[in-house]
């Protein structure tokens, strides 16, 4: 991906070099050069792609390694949420899958991948739930 976004910045500052008249590197002096890189085209894309990297990328970056440190912290008792909304606690671990007991009686295991899971729920919310069934 980051390959063809700098492919076609290569080509955005070529196109805007043709449309100028102008050969790159050609200048009627050291500073022409440097004045016309800052004022073109192509300094607004670079502008562009270093903003897009500082709110979209490293924030992504940022929770993936997150979510790959809470998988790895993953141990027997936690209480997680599925992907796919299944509430159950870890009774069993491998290297890729995590067994979750979903309901005591009867007493129901399944076993999921750990990429599966979403989250491990605090012990908060069981308090919180508790009232709402009274």
């Amino acid at each position: 991906m980051l390959h063809s976004l700098l492919f076609t910045v290569a080509q955005a500052a070529v196109v805007a070099q043709a449309e100028s008249g102008g050969t790159p590197g050609t200048g009627t002096g050291a500073g022409a050069g440097a004045s016309s890189f800052l004022q073109g085209p192509f300094f607004l894309i670079i502008a562009m792609v270093a903003i897009m990297y500082f709110l979209m990328f490293r924030p992504q970056q940022k929770r993936e390694k997150e979510r790959r440190e809470m998988l790895s912290r993953l141990a027997k008792g936690d209480k997680v949420l599925t992907t796919g909304g299944i509430v159950g606690v870890i009774v069993g671990l491998k290297e890729k899958t995590a067994v979750l007991r979903v309901s005591e009686e009867p007493n129901v295991k399944m076993e999921f991948l750990r990429a599966a899971v979403s989250r491990v729920i605090s012990s908060d919310l069981d308090d919180d739930s508790g009232e709402n069934g009274k």
